[in-house]
Order: structure tokens, then sequence, then C-alpha cells
């Protein structure tokens, strides 16, 4: 009884969490898990997270932790032993140099995300966004009381916004802009050039450079990564890189993330931080340690695996009518083109979910709506499947 007079209550509701747009991703996600429990065979496409289990030795560093006891409160914004280990994952793969003072150990890369607009953004403050995005960008603005600026780009570019656009867009109430490379939802890498170009513009006009570089190291062919604050120590002060261990470690579900900031930002979000989530959780920032000083060698067995999938998917999409596709350079997402089809993303993606048993993201859930994201984190029998399955349907839209 009680249950249901609830249910006719009028909750009042804040404008904050009222202005966020639902999430396409668990929505097709939800529809294809019912579809499977129906008993239907359905080939998942949206992964955002490796099919590799999180590595052994991070996982018995874990276990240690845990059976020894290590389950207390740590610092707000992590153990030290963690952030000397960033400290050092900087100066090794980065040639940067920041204090441990300079770190703030968080509960994933969305959280690092978050907090860095929480610390910079006021009411109707601007972060500009390139196009598309990952999905969690312009929602967490609007959370911070911000306003999303985007900033549109296309295939024929590889996704890339010039420092030309960026210009354009700058005004004086213009705080972050968010440069993501490796990309979710594309897998672009800008080059050195293009980095230091779009930098150079950010330095220029006093703006910060939320670097979103959790892709860091899955990365294919000759294509290199190179960090914006690494070009000068103007670039290293306009730059709040943020970063995690979800991806290339396969440590999703521990959910953790860092930022190295300049200090006053730094120790902002650290209080943010230590007023919110508090610290990350005790045992898995003992694995996390292990995961940055251990052993990279499952990298030398993932990248080959990921590349052998990606380049399948890549040529099998661009076989298809209707379809082309960018042979991205990162992370494990491809970003078809599917305009030539006739459909927009969520019809295209819906009926292929119900007439062929494929889960793909529509690409409106990134800020473009003529392309779908298909992640090729599952095994090569289910893209081959999956790719057929695809095939199958586009053309039965061309007959």
């Amino acid at each position: 009884m009680g249950g249901y007079l609830l249910n006719t209550m009028n909750y009042h509701i804040s404008q904050r969490a009222a202005s966020l747009a639902p999430s396409l991703t668990l929505a097709i996600s939800a529809k294809a898990k019912q579809l499977t429990a129906e008993g239907q065979d359905v080939i998942g496409f949206g992964a955002g997270e490796p099919d590799f289990d999180t590595p052994q030795h991070i996982k018995d560093a874990a276990i240690k932790a845990l059976n020894e006891g290590f389950t207390k409160y740590t610092p707000a914004s992590g153990i030290p032993e963690l952030k000397d280990a960033i400290v050092e994952k900087f100066q090794r793969d980065n040639g940067l140099t920041y204090k441990a003072s300079q770190i703030v150990v968080s509960c994933g890369g969305k959280h690092s995300c978050y907090n860095i607009m929480m610390a910079i953004c006021d009411q109707g403050d601007e972060v500009i966004i390139p196009a598309p995005f990952w999905l969690s960008y312009p929602e967490m603005v609007k959370l911070a009381g911000g306003k999303p600026v985007i900033l549109d780009t296309t295939d024929a570019t590889q996704f890339k916004v010039t420092p030309e656009q960026l210009r354009g867009a700058i005004n004086d109430r213009t705080r972050i802009f968010i440069l993501n490379s490796p990309s979710n939802p594309t897998g672009t890498i800008y080059s050195p050039a293009e980095i230091k170009a779009l930098g150079d513009v950010c330095v220029e006009k006093g703006v910060m450079i939320l670097s979103d570089e959790i892709y860091e190291h899955l990365i294919y062919g000759n294509a290199k990564h190179q960090t914006v604050a690494s070009f000068s120590s103007e670039h290293q002060a306009h730059t709040i890189i943020t970063h995690g261990l979800a991806k290339a470690w396969s440590m999703t579900g521990w959910r953790l993330g860092f930022i190295a900031a300049p200090e006053p930002i730094a120790k902002r979000i650290n209080a943010i931080q230590s007023h919110s989530t508090s610290n990350p959780t005790s045992f898995a920032q003992k694995g996390g340690v292990e995961a940055l000083r251990g052993s990279q060698h499952h990298l030398k067995e993932w990248l080959p695996e990921f590349d052998r999938r990606r380049t399948y998917a890549y040529e099998r999409l661009n076989a298809m009518p209707g379809v082309t596709c960018v042979k991205a350079q990162g992370a494990f997402y491809l970003f078809p083109n599917i305009s030539g089809t006739g459909m927009q993303s969520t019809e295209f993606c819906d009926q292929l979910l119900e007439r062929s048993q494929v889960a793909a993201v529509p690409g409106i859930a990134f800020g473009s709506d003529d392309y779908i994201r298909i992640s090729y984190a599952t095994s090569m029998a289910n893209i081959q499947k999956g790719m057929d399955r695809m095939d199958a349907f586009v053309r039965s839209l061309h007959s």
C-alpha cells in the first residue's frame, strides 16, 4: 500500500537533473539484453571496454592488499605510492615532470572529468567540445552550470577540429577546450603537429585544455601519441590531463582514474573530491600501483589482436553499399558513415537490432547522426558473424 501511495506523489526534480539527456548506449544495451533473455543470439558491438581480463599480476596485488587488511580510508586524492607511480608514468611515457601534489586519483576517468568541470566552470561558462564527442562531456558541463559549445567535424577531415574552428569559438566566457586523442567514439588520433597547433591557440587565448588521454596506449600502425602538455611549459600550464586504468589495463570496473593538473586546480579538485566521494577504493589503488609499475606484456598480446579485428571490420564495413568508414588508428572503435543507406543513426541501429540481432550505438549519442559506433572489443568470431549480418541487413535496404 505504501509503495502505491508513493507512486502518486509529485516529486520535485532539480532542473540540473532534469536537463540531462538519457543515455542511448544504455537504452541499446538494455534492448539487446532483453532480446538475449528472450533467447535471441545478439551480437554486441556496443562495448566500451576490452573483452580481455585484467592482467593477473594486477589482480594479485589487489587480492594481497585485501587479505592484508588494506581496507580503510586513504587520503582523498589517493595513496602516496599510487601518486608516485603516476608521476613516474608521466615522466617515462610523456617526458613530463609533475609533483605528487599535482596528481589526484579518482573513482574512474569519468569522475576525473566531472571533477575538472566542477572545479573550473561557473554558471554560464563555456566549454568547447568537438563532435563526435564522448557522450558524457556535454552532460558534465551542464551539471557544473556551464554551456557546451559543440564544434562539428566529419569523416572528410577524419573528425579533426582545426585551429581556425577553435579560435572562432573562443570568447570571454570560454574556460575549457576538450581534446580527446585517441578518440571515443571515432578512434581518431591527432598528429603531434595538429595537437601543438590546437594547444597554441589555447595558450594564446588563456583557455584551459582538458586532454583526455585514457586511450593513449591503444594505438596502431605508425600512429604516435603526444600529449599537448609536452610542447612547452606554457602548454603544460594550460593543460589538465585526465587518464585512467580502465582501457589499456582492462580495469573498467575497478574505477581508477587520475588527473595531472596545475597545483592550484589539483588542490581544488582534491577539496571537491574530499566532500563527494572521498578516496577511490583502497585495495583497488594497490592494484593500480602494480598496473603502472608492473609488467606491460599484456599489451604485446592485446594490440596485435585489436589491430587484426580493426582491419577486418574496416574492410567489411567499406564493402557494404551505402556505408563508408575511416580507418581509425586508436582506441577500439570504428565510426562508419551510414547516411548512404537513407537512414539516420537511431532508426538504423533500431532496425539492425530488431531485424538482424546486431547491437551498435547510434551516432546521435555522440552528436553525429550520420554515423554509428562499432566496438571491436569482442571476439573475431563475433565480429565476423556481426559483419555478415550487418552486410545482409544493409543490402536488404537496397534491394
